[in-house]
């Protein structure tokens, strides 16, 4: 099955543009319940998966990768939520594990894809990875059973309305910690194996700049969530993230081969931001329906901010022949990135900047001791 450029620029943009359309679901969260949610999204990816292995021309092909697609980034969404209800007291362990597997998802099909087809033909290639998320289908079918059973059901339509989301500095805050995040790190991966053999670096030095990218942001997953946890205000690790982009940044345009994986190294740290980011959405949120409005609006619009950025950062190259006006358009979103950290970190829930009020005496008295328990909570939570 052959691809033009067009088609492969298509499939290159649909991932992002799924997650993004997948994020403004959301609000089927309160009308049907995570669960039910998570569900309907392992069943797409199953199905979208498998009919991608049978597609018999290019429609078909784009039809089921979009229904996989649109699986995974309902997936996306309804993960922190499901994590604040049955793990609100680990919610950084959880929140790790589920960023690692997410990690997995991503390094192992790209490793494992063309030994497979080689072996068994691209079709199989394909097939195998809709393994997984069919083995995910019978444990929701028996949460679901359970929840019916004992009466629990209902849950799901009868939790707190929360107000217009994009009221929230908190929600624009996360919106463009995550989305600029996900700007950069897009950019890095398409773009790093060009930057290492347009300065006479070879193939295999770009490859391995990559892998050691995608590796050393792995461990930094694991490390992440607990850090942001213990933390009543995280805002010093979105910092630091920022300054390991600004230094990778500087070595790639200055001095690429001097040390080259030492670069990768610090652009690996910077996207510590994106686990900060998913860790935040319940550690800044006080219901399930706070964390599942807060995760559709930071996702969805966060992607949708996010998937220009490789393409904006290879035009400035091909129109100049040069990085210097590439990595100073990163500049751009790394300062939002912090920005939005800034106001993301601050010690506050997401339900409180959504009704404000005039306080009283005794709401003053109330504040502090909210402030005293957010802080315990960031204790309890790592």
């Amino acid at each position: 099955m052959g691809f033009g450029g067009t088609v492969i620029g298509v499939f290159g943009m649909l991932p992002t543009a799924m997650f993004a359309l997948a994020g403004f679901a959301a609000p089927l969260n309160r009308r049907f319940g995570p669960e039910r949610l998570a569900l309907l999204s392992v069943l797409a990816t199953a199905a979208g998966t498998a009919g991608r292995s049978m597609a018999s021309d290019t429609s078909e092909l784009m039809a089921f990768t979009t229904l996989a697609l649109v699986g995974m980034g309902i997936a996306n969404i309804v993960v922190p939520p499901l994590v604040k209800k049955y793990f609100n007291d680990r919610v950084a362990l959880m929140s790790a594990i589920y960023l690692a597997c997410l990690q997995l998802g991503t390094i192992m099909p790209a490793v494992a894809a063309v030994p497979l087809a080689e072996s068994y033909g691209w079709r199989a290639s394909l097939a195998i990875w809709a393994l997984i998320p069919a083995v995910a289908v019978l444990p929701w079918i028996l949460v679901l059973v359970r929840r019916r059973t004992n009466g629990t059901d209902h849950a799901a339509r009868t939790g707190k309305k929360i107000g217009p989301i994009w009221r929230s500095p908190i929600s624009w805050g996360l919106t463009f910690m995550f989305s600029m995040t996900s700007l950069i790190t897009y950019a890095m991966f398409a773009w790093l194996p060009v930057i290492v053999t347009s300065a006479g670096g070879s193939e295999a030095l770009g490859g391995a700049m990559v892998a050691t990218f995608s590796g050393v942001g792995f461990l930094a997953t694991l490390v992440t969530p607990r850090l942001c946890a213990r933390a009543a205000n995280p805002f010093p690790i979105v910092a630091a993230s920022a300054l390991c982009f600004l230094v990778g940044f500087a070595g790639l345009l200055w001095a690429p081969l001097t040390a080259p994986i030492v670069w990768a190294i610090f652009l690996g740290l910077g996207p510590s931001t994106f686990p900060a980011a998913i860790t935040l959405i319940n550690l800044r949120s006080r219901t399930e329906s706070g964390s599942a409005a807060l995760s559709g609006f930071t996702q969805g619009m966060g992607y949708l901010l996010a998937s220009p950025g490789p393409l904006i950062f290879g035009i400035l190259y091909n129109a100049t022949g040069r990085w210097e006006l590439s990595f100073g358009f990163l500049l751009v979103p790394l300062i939002a990135l912090l920005a939005g950290g800034y106001h993301a970190c601050k010690p506050r829930y997401l339900e409180d900047t959504l009704t404000p009020s005039r306080k009283s005496g005794s709401d003053a008295v109330e504040d502090v001791v909210e402030g005293e328990r957010l802080q315990e909570c960031s204790t309890s939570c790592a």
